[in-house]
């Protein structure tokens, strides 16, 4: 019994892996493994193949046992122990309002530690003690303790529900397996409730994915409005600056205007000055001949009238025609509908200009950095070592024919591709005669000749001939709005909307726009330096840096 005794302090040893409490009549398969008789018993009865429950071995015959009398001892002597310890360890719980109380305490309800399927009764650890130590009693099934005891048995066999009806869905007696239940798929409740357990635990991986999913669309749809409260603030920022510049502009022309009609109005005083001068000397002068006349007319000498009056009459009248002169107007309706004509016009200008700058700056904010993938690029082609330039060359290069690679047009195509939200880039196109630009479909045929259409996934513009600039729209080429050669084109993507643009990046001009495309694969910015026309086109295309405009 001494090396019983050692082995006590490892309770696994003295547990049925079947109750998982400590073995009552032990017994011993023929592969090793020890159950209590009751429950490898039961567990065989309720099965159609004699197996071990934990290595599986199959019987075909089922072994007769007997009781392991060493074992059943040791069993016996780690129970005694551990009631001791308990009892001695444990001071017994009054139950509280939410626990479940020991229906055999009478006055003092103490807190219930096991509950009986059998009995339908919960116990306490003292009144619990019988269950342990009657053999009759050792064979009923202890559960923990609960308060709805009726739940957990047959109520047409009133029997405990230890099986599982698959096929039913439903917790079921041993006795109705044997009866409406027979031709069902029954499991054991154990092995029902690890199906269980694995299912909700992939609805629970299943749900714990869809938080996730709503998680990253709810910092979706946070960045998104960062991103509209960034547009919104740098719109408020353009808007005020354009108004600003509008109520200026309104208010130095009106200062322009009322300063000249001012400046009219003070000629037109100087100029009447003037003349009111002049007439008033004349007026006086002729105030002078007036009294004269009126002296010599009184005169009843023959002689000095006569003599007087010749020199009198001579060189008096005025040489200056009063009738002919007038003092001009200040200015009037007419004056000011021209200058508020000439305002109209001067804003209209200062207004496109602006709205043209606003609307740059706002889309250069989605620059990337593009660099040209030489995995892509046909053979005639010359690529920098930054990837930032191509030109036409004159060797047709010996290159792996891969199938990313143009093979009949001299085009390249950027290493970045994008599939969601926006992007700019600038492209130098200074000096050439022959070009090609923009974005194209992942999918597009490089092999053979090339449409540069949106029918075709390209979506672009070009210059030929040096001066022809248009845009490959699904029709006939559309004729681009160009006043001077092009020396930097802007191409701009909003993948969602559907839009791609081109601008003139040193004019601010708005170029074309294809809208409402479809967008459904990865795009790729594309670039065509065309041919080198005698030397004339030998300049390369160059992904130049964006200058952020303030």
């Amino acid at each position: 019994m001494a090396c019983a005794g050692s082995s006590l302090h490892s309770e696994e040893q003295f547990l049925c892996s079947i109750c998982l409490d400590v073995f009552t009549d032990p017994i011993t398969t023929p592969c090793g493994h020890n159950y209590c008789n009751a429950c490898i018993t039961h567990y065989w009865d309720t099965t159609d193949v004699c197996q071990c429950p934990l290595c599986k071995e199959t019987f075909y015959k089922r072994p007769a046992f007997s009781v392991n009398k060493v074992l059943s001892e040791m069993a016996d002597q780690f129970r005694t122990s551990k009631q001791m310890k308990t009892t001695l360890a444990t001071t017994p719980e009054p139950a509280e309002p939410d626990d479940v109380s020991c229906d055999v305490c009478t006055e003092n309800k103490l807190k219930a530690v096991k509950s009986c399927l059998m009995c339908l009764t919960s116990y306490c650890e003292t009144h619990l003690e019988r269950h342990r130590t009657v053999p009759a009693l050792k064979r009923h099934t202890l559960i923990g303790p609960v308060k709805n005891l009726e739940d957990y048995m047959c109520k047409k066999h009133d029997r405990p529900l230890e099986m599982y009806c698959k096929t039913d869905h439903t917790c079921v007696c041993q006795f109705c397996t044997q009866s409406e239940h027979k031709s069902h798929q029954i499991v054991s409740m154990k092995e029902a409730y690890e199906g269980k357990k694995a299912e909700l635990g992939d609805t629970e991986a299943e749900v714990q994915q869809m938080i996730q999913e709503r998680q990253l669309k709810i910092q979706e749809v946070k960045h998104s409005v960062d991103l509209s409260q960034k547009d919104a603030d740098r719109e408020r920022a353009d808007s005020v600056q354009v108004f600003t510049a509008l109520i200026s502009c309104i208010e130095r022309s009106q200062a322009e205007l009322i300063g000249g009609i001012e400046e009219k109005q003070k000629a037109t005083e100087k100029q009447a000055e003037g003349f009111i001068k002049e007439l008033q000397q004349e007026i006086t002068e002729l105030k002078k001949r007036s009294s004269e006349l009126k002296q010599i007319s009184l005169t009843e000498d023959h002689l000095h009238l006569l003599q007087n009056s010749t020199s009198i009459n001579t060189g008096w009248k005025p040489t200056k025609d009063w009738t002919k002169v007038k003092v001009h107007q200040s200015p009037g309706l007419g004056t000011l509908r021209t200058a508020v004509a000439q305002l109209e016009k001067t804003l209209s200008k200062d207004v496109e200009k602006m709205l043209r700058d606003a609307e740059l700056r706002r889309i250069q904010q989605y620059a990337v950095d593009v660099t040209l993938d030489p995995d892509t690029a046909h053979c005639e082609l010359i690529l920098s070592e930054d990837g930032k330039q191509v030109s036409r060359g004159d060797v047709n290069k010996n290159l792996p024919d891969n199938k990313e690679r143009f093979s009949s047009s001299p085009c390249v195509f950027g290493k970045q591709s994008f599939s969601s939200g926006r992007f700019y880039y600038e492209v130098e196109v200074k000096g050439k005669t022959e070009w090609y630009l923009g974005v194209a479909r992942e999918s597009i045929n490089r092999k053979g000749p090339i449409s540069l259409t949106p029918n075709n996934g390209y979506w672009s513009i070009w210059l030929r001939n040096g001066n022809e600039y248009k845009a490959a729209a699904a029709g006939p080429p559309v004729l681009l709005p160009v006043r001077e050669e092009l020396q930097k084109v802007g191409v701009f993507m909003d993948y969602e909307e559907g839009l791609v643009s081109f601008y003139d990046v040193e004019s601010r001009v708005h170029l074309y726009s294809f809208t409402g495309c479809a967008f459904t694969e990865k795009l790729y910015p594309f670039f065509g330096p065309g041919l080198k026309d005698g030397g004339k086109n030998s300049a390369p295309l160059i992904i130049s840096p964006v200058n952020h405009t303030d």
